[in-house]
């Protein structure tokens, strides 16, 4: 099964496709991907709060899941 994410999934449900997320968001400057508030933002609304560009991190985190199934 090929995973990849979207802008608009929520965090929580990224982190259920892999935890490996987790560190690609947290090295972009989202270190708040554990409380409570931001499990509930999509990737589009937590990049908009933190400054990021919300399709950059799409790209990084699919690449990262592209090369897990190869």
């Amino acid at each position: 099964m090929d995973a990849s994410i979207s802008k608009d999934m929520v965090i929580a449900d990224m982190l259920r496709v892999d935890p490996g997320i987790a560190p690609i968001l947290m090295a972009s400057g989202m270190h708040c991907i554990g409380c409570p508030s931001a499990q509930g933002e999509s990737l589009e609304e937590a990049a908009f709060v933190h400054g990021l560009d919300a399709d950059e991190l799409v790209d990084r985190v699919n690449t990262y899941l592209a090369k897990k199934t190869d």
